[in-house]
Protein backbone atom coordinates (compact mmCIF):
# COMPACT_ATOMS: atom_id res chain seq x y z
CA UNK A 1 0.00 0.00 0.00
CA UNK A 2 1.56 3.19 -0.72
CA UNK A 3 2.38 6.19 1.37
CA UNK A 4 0.89 9.42 1.69
CA UNK A 5 3.96 11.03 -0.06
CA UNK A 6 4.15 8.63 -2.52
CA UNK A 7 0.57 9.57 -3.69
CA UNK A 8 1.33 13.32 -3.73
CA UNK A 9 4.67 12.38 -5.31
CA UNK A 10 1.95 10.69 -7.92
CA UNK A 11 -0.32 13.24 -8.34
CA UNK A 12 2.45 16.21 -8.61
CA UNK A 13 4.41 13.70 -11.33
CA UNK A 14 0.76 12.97 -13.15
CA UNK A 15 -0.40 16.78 -13.12
CA UNK A 16 3.03 17.78 -14.35
CA UNK A 17 2.64 14.65 -17.53
CA UNK A 18 -0.56 16.47 -18.34
CA UNK A 19 0.39 19.76 -17.64
CA UNK A 20 3.16 19.04 -20.20
CA UNK A 21 1.01 17.43 -22.95
CA UNK A 22 -1.61 19.94 -22.84
CA UNK A 23 0.83 22.64 -23.40
CA UNK A 24 2.28 20.89 -26.42
CA UNK A 25 -1.16 19.87 -27.87
CA UNK A 26 -2.06 23.92 -27.67
CA UNK A 27 1.07 25.08 -28.90
CA UNK A 28 1.10 22.65 -32.18
CA UNK A 29 -2.46 23.28 -32.72
CA UNK A 30 -2.07 27.01 -32.91
CA UNK A 31 0.69 26.50 -35.01
CA UNK A 32 -0.32 24.33 -37.26
CA UNK A 33 -3.88 25.87 -37.66
CA UNK A 34 -2.55 29.33 -37.54
CA UNK A 35 0.05 28.66 -40.54
CA UNK A 36 -2.66 26.20 -42.53
CA UNK A 37 -5.37 28.79 -42.09
CA UNK A 38 -2.41 32.10 -42.91
CA UNK A 39 -3.71 33.41 -40.60
CA UNK A 40 -0.06 35.13 -40.09
CA UNK A 41 2.40 35.05 -43.59
CA UNK A 42 3.68 32.16 -44.28
CA UNK A 43 5.72 30.62 -47.16
CA UNK A 44 3.41 27.40 -47.03
CA UNK A 45 0.44 29.02 -47.55
CA UNK A 46 -1.30 32.59 -49.10
CA UNK A 47 -4.40 33.49 -48.19
CA UNK A 48 -6.70 34.81 -50.99
CA UNK A 49 -8.70 37.03 -48.14
CA UNK A 50 -7.36 39.63 -45.74
CA UNK A 51 -7.68 38.24 -42.50
CA UNK A 52 -10.20 39.39 -39.99
CA UNK A 53 -9.70 41.02 -36.87
CA UNK A 54 -11.90 37.98 -34.90
CA UNK A 55 -9.42 34.83 -36.93
CA UNK A 56 -6.20 35.47 -34.61
CA UNK A 57 -8.63 35.15 -31.42
CA UNK A 58 -10.48 32.19 -32.40
CA UNK A 59 -7.22 30.99 -33.75
CA UNK A 60 -6.09 31.38 -29.82
CA UNK A 61 -9.26 30.43 -28.27
CA UNK A 62 -9.31 26.78 -30.15
CA UNK A 63 -5.71 26.07 -29.10
CA UNK A 64 -6.11 27.11 -25.90
CA UNK A 65 -8.86 25.04 -25.31
CA UNK A 66 -7.97 21.86 -27.35
CA UNK A 67 -5.04 21.97 -25.37
CA UNK A 68 -6.89 21.86 -21.89
CA UNK A 69 -9.26 19.31 -23.00
CA UNK A 70 -6.29 17.36 -23.62
CA UNK A 71 -4.67 17.84 -20.35
CA UNK A 72 -7.71 16.66 -18.28
CA UNK A 73 -8.79 13.86 -20.24
CA UNK A 74 -9.82 10.67 -18.43
CA UNK A 75 -10.97 7.83 -20.76
CA UNK A 76 -14.38 7.90 -19.81
CA UNK A 77 -14.35 11.29 -22.16
CA UNK A 78 -15.02 11.49 -25.50
CA UNK A 79 -13.53 13.54 -27.67
CA UNK A 80 -16.23 13.56 -30.77
CA UNK A 81 -17.42 17.43 -29.58
CA UNK A 82 -13.95 18.65 -28.94
CA UNK A 83 -13.18 17.49 -32.85
CA UNK A 84 -16.66 19.00 -34.03
CA UNK A 85 -15.95 22.13 -32.73
CA UNK A 86 -12.73 22.04 -33.46
CA UNK A 87 -13.63 21.81 -37.50
CA UNK A 88 -16.25 24.28 -37.19
CA UNK A 89 -13.33 26.70 -35.61
CA UNK A 90 -11.15 25.42 -38.52
CA UNK A 91 -13.78 26.34 -41.70
CA UNK A 92 -14.79 29.58 -39.63
CA UNK A 93 -10.93 30.80 -39.45
CA UNK A 94 -9.95 29.59 -42.83
CA UNK A 95 -10.03 31.73 -45.82
CA UNK A 96 -13.19 30.52 -47.33
CA UNK A 97 -12.03 30.41 -50.93
CA UNK A 98 -8.87 28.64 -50.48
CA UNK A 99 -10.33 25.62 -48.86
CA UNK A 100 -10.46 23.06 -53.06
CA UNK A 101 -13.47 21.18 -50.94
CA UNK A 102 -15.55 23.90 -50.63
CA UNK A 103 -14.70 25.80 -53.22
CA UNK A 104 -15.90 22.46 -55.17
CA UNK A 105 -19.17 21.71 -53.47
CA UNK A 106 -20.22 25.67 -53.85
CA UNK A 107 -18.04 27.65 -56.79
CA UNK A 108 -16.15 30.68 -55.74
CA UNK A 109 -19.21 33.84 -55.97
CA UNK A 110 -21.07 31.86 -53.91
CA UNK A 111 -18.33 31.18 -51.37
CA UNK A 112 -18.11 35.19 -50.91
CA UNK A 113 -21.64 35.55 -51.14
CA UNK A 114 -23.09 33.20 -48.93
CA UNK A 115 -20.30 31.51 -46.83
CA UNK A 116 -17.71 34.02 -46.16
CA UNK A 117 -20.36 36.72 -44.08
CA UNK A 118 -21.32 33.34 -41.98
CA UNK A 119 -17.74 31.92 -41.12
CA UNK A 120 -17.25 34.35 -37.64
CA UNK A 121 -20.20 32.59 -36.23
CA UNK A 122 -19.25 29.42 -36.87
CA UNK A 123 -16.32 30.00 -36.16
CA UNK A 124 -17.79 31.34 -32.71
CA UNK A 125 -19.81 27.97 -32.65
CA UNK A 126 -16.84 26.18 -32.60
CA UNK A 127 -15.10 27.90 -29.75
CA UNK A 128 -18.51 27.35 -28.16
CA UNK A 129 -18.79 23.66 -28.48
CA UNK A 130 -15.27 23.53 -28.20
CA UNK A 131 -15.58 24.87 -24.13
CA UNK A 132 -18.65 22.55 -23.84
CA UNK A 133 -16.39 19.75 -24.44
CA UNK A 134 -13.93 21.32 -21.99
CA UNK A 135 -16.08 22.04 -19.11
CA UNK A 136 -17.50 18.56 -19.70
CA UNK A 137 -14.00 17.00 -19.87
CA UNK A 138 -13.11 18.65 -16.43
CA UNK A 139 -15.95 17.71 -15.09
CA UNK A 140 -14.74 14.11 -15.59
CA UNK A 141 -11.32 14.93 -14.28
CA UNK A 142 -13.37 15.93 -11.30
CA UNK A 143 -15.06 12.97 -10.63
CA UNK A 144 -12.74 11.41 -11.37
CA UNK A 145 -10.39 12.56 -8.85
CA UNK A 146 -13.23 12.51 -5.98
CA UNK A 147 -13.87 8.70 -6.61
CA UNK A 148 -9.78 8.08 -6.95
CA UNK A 149 -9.91 9.97 -3.28
CA UNK A 150 -12.71 8.32 -1.73
CA UNK A 151 -11.49 4.73 -2.46
CA UNK A 152 -8.39 6.00 -0.80
CA UNK A 153 -9.74 7.13 2.34
CA UNK A 154 -11.68 3.93 2.22
CA UNK A 155 -8.58 1.67 2.24
CA UNK A 156 -6.96 3.56 5.59
CA UNK A 157 -10.86 3.88 7.74
CA UNK A 158 -9.71 6.55 10.53
CA UNK A 159 -8.52 4.55 13.73
CA UNK A 160 -10.14 6.83 16.23
CA UNK A 161 -12.77 4.74 17.49
CA UNK A 162 -10.44 1.62 17.44
CA UNK A 163 -8.48 1.51 20.98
Amino acid sequence: MPSDAARVHARHEDALRRGLRGTAVGLALFVVLGTVTAVWANPLFVRMTPVGPWEFGATVLTALLAGVTTALWVPRCSLRTSGTGGLASFLGIACPTCNKILMLIFGGPALLAWFDPVRPWLAAAGVIIMSMAALRTWRAFRDDRAGAAVVVSSENPPMGGLK
